[in-house]
């Protein structure tokens, strides 16, 4: 089968031939149907992300697949069956730590696509437990990018943040992860939502998911208007979705009495806000945020199911397997600003 292959020495990334994997007990052969292309995937070829505790020399990379099961494993429960159409939960549970042992939440959880092989592939391997089934009305690309990038903002906002209805939110990077935040943000309930971003294109990406307010963080009265937007109260909540380091310090000064700042893009540069004595006095906090729950998964094909959620406008581009290499480099020059480049097998 074909797939896309990182060489964890040298970083070089191609899509190559490679046998079809077997499923072990617990195990299941998924039939790949769509694979989101992340910026953490460029991350992983560019070395901005280095791959930890995995001693393989290459790594098929992806955590966001769809697809129809296809040939299962030993001791696999009877429910699962051959062409269930599934998504992949992005990462699972290691299984041999304290907690998992007592079924609490893993203490060394690991991804798709960068602890074991993910979804850039015609066929990918999951274990039984990680599949989540979809409804036939769900279309396979929509549904691949639910486990990231809509997951991801999902529970950044409703468990990390917990924005509460009529709360006042700033958004900083309308990419893949945070166009998804203002739909999701709309859905909740936040009032207003302020997109920001420096690029035209994006902000007008924002104002068709929603978003009341769409800024310019260059502008020179770029305060001024999120105050005035929030009557002079400051943010209930910011957003950082591009992991840039200068985004804090501009958020904490529009951010209110309380607010939070979360960070849920990137950056493996340092955490520093200059204004510290006043992070403190205004009683703020900052937030650091990474992926989501099974259960969050699970939560977003339940709200597509029954059409309160819809990604159609999601899928910037469907790209052959084959030419994986230039989803990368699409993705990478931002060439028609994606949200969600999406390959297909």
């Amino acid at each position: 089968m074909l797939a896309g292959r990182l060489d964890l020495t040298t970083l070089d990334f191609a899509v190559e031939e490679v046998p079809v994997p077997v499923p072990g007990p617990g195990e299941v052969l998924v039939a790949v149907a769509a694979a989101g292309v992340c910026l953490s995937d460029l991350h992983l070829i560019d070395g901005t992300l280095r791959v930890w505790q995995n001693d393989h020399p290459k790594l098929t990379l992806g955590h966001e697949v769809s697809g129809t099961v296809a040939v299962i494993g030993p001791d696999v429960p009877s429910s699962v069956t051959v062409g269930r159409r599934v998504i992949l939960q992005a990462g699972q549970s290691c299984g041999a730590c304290e907690l998992c042992v007592r079924q609490r939440p893993c203490l060394n959880g690991r991804t798709r696509g960068v602890h074991y092989d993910g979804g850039w592939a015609q066929y990918a391997l999951a274990r039984h437990d990680t599949l989540v089934p979809i409804p036939d009305h769900l279309p396979f690309d929509q549904a691949a990018i639910i486990p990231d990038a809509v997951s991801t903002p999902y529970a950044a906002i409703m468990s990390t943040a917990q924005v509460r209805p009529a709360q006042s939110v700033g958004v900083w990077g309308i990419g893949g992860l945070g166009a998804h935040a203002v739909q999701l943000l709309r859905f909740t309930g936040a009032a207003p939502i302020i997109a920001i971003d420096p690029l035209p294109e994006a902000r007008a990406r924002a104002s068709t998911f929603g978003a009341d307010l769409t800024l310019d963080p260059t502008a020179a009265d770029f305060t001024d208007r999120v105050l005035t937007a929030t009557t002079g109260r400051g943010l209930d909540h910011a957003f950082d979705f591009a992991g840039t380091p200068t985004i804090h310090d501009q958020a904490t000064k529009v951010l209110g009495l309380s607010g939070t700042l979360v960070l849920v893009g990137l950056s493996n540069g340092p955490l520093t806000l200059t204004d510290g004595i006043g992070f403190s006095v205004r009683n703020q906090r900052l937030l650091g945020h990474f992926g989501s729950t099974p259960e969050d998964v699970e939560a977003l094909v339940a709200l597509t199911t029954y059409h309160r959620l819809d990604f159609t406008n999601s899928i910037s581009a469907h790209i052959p397997l084959t030419n994986a290499t230039d989803a990368v480099h699409q993705l990478a020059t931002r060439t028609n600003n994606p949200i969600r480049l999406v390959l297909i097998p």
